[in-house]
């Protein structure tokens, strides 16, 4: 296994399940100290247990990152805890607000907004300083296949994270000649307990609907996407920012 984040100290909001779980098993096992966040304590002191059983350094910090306050404060107990940020994996997002559009509530499209798009405004706000007071590092932001394309059914997310890949790239403007890089993640299906449990009846006929939208003909492991998202915060990616950079079997070809 790579020892590409050695000495580094990586965030990851929405940290303990799916993508986020995988992502931060992944940047542990290369040598950073990772910082957990999520909404749920007893998942993220479970999460931290396993790391620390590996022989990882990790801490949690339970925080709701739709609300500014806690996504500061996040930043803040991180910085406290290791004295710097190397780098950030903005992973929190779900969809939420779901059919007709004409039938969307103005408190359910608000809450897609706060969850999806929202979050990621409040992280960048507050990690971009940290990273700047460093010399750079890496922030990239989950926006998902919904980030450029559409879906019936899905608009309040696929507004959301269209919203987070020109927020990545405006970000990515201002901060370029600092040396922090910005990405946004544009994923497919994953095999996530979500995915299983909203996708069909039973976990076998979800993944094999979620598998049928892809033309590679299956959905990601999350071990997949942790393996890019290691590579994007990694110094191996040093020439790539402001890019929404696909990982989705080939569902956003078309």
């Amino acid at each position: 296994m790579s020892t590409r984040f050695v000495e580094k100290v990586i965030l990851i909001t929405g940290a303990t399940s799916g993508m986020g779980r995988a992502a931060a098993e992944r940047i542990a096992a290369e040598g950073a100290k990772v910082v957990l966040a999520a909404r749920g304590k007893e998942a993220g002191d479970a999460l931290v247990a396993d790391l620390r059983a590996a022989g990882r350094e990790a801490t949690f910090i339970p925080a709701d990152v739709t609300v500014e306050a806690e996504a500061a404060e996040l930043v803040r107990q991180a910085v406290s805890r290791y004295g710097r940020l190397d780098g950030v994996f903005n992973n929190v997002g779900a969809a939420t607000a779901v059919g007709p559009l004409t039938e969307i509530e103005g408190d359910a499209w608000r809450a897609e907004l706060a969850l999806n798009l929202s979050s990621v405004f409040y992280g960048l706000k507050h990690q971009i300083p940290v990273l700047l007071a460093n010399g750079g590092g890496a922030i990239l932001n989950n926006a998902s296949a919904n980030g450029v394309t559409g879906q019936a059914g899905a608009a309040s997310y696929s507004a959301a994270k269209h919203g987070v890949v020109g927020l990545t790239r405006s970000a990515a403007l201002e901060t370029a000649a600092a040396g922090i890089r910005i990405n946004a993640l544009i994923t497919g299906g994953v095999d996530t307990p979500l995915l299983r449990a909203n996708m069909g009846p039973t976990p076998e006929e979800a993944l094999r609907a979620a598998g049928a939208m892809h033309p590679i003909g299956r959905v990601a492991q999350p071990d997949e996407i942790a393996a890019f998202v290691a590579f994007l915060l990694s110094d191996e990616a040093r020439f790539i920012t402001g890019a929404a950079l696909a990982i989705d079997g080939g569902m956003t070809a078309d």
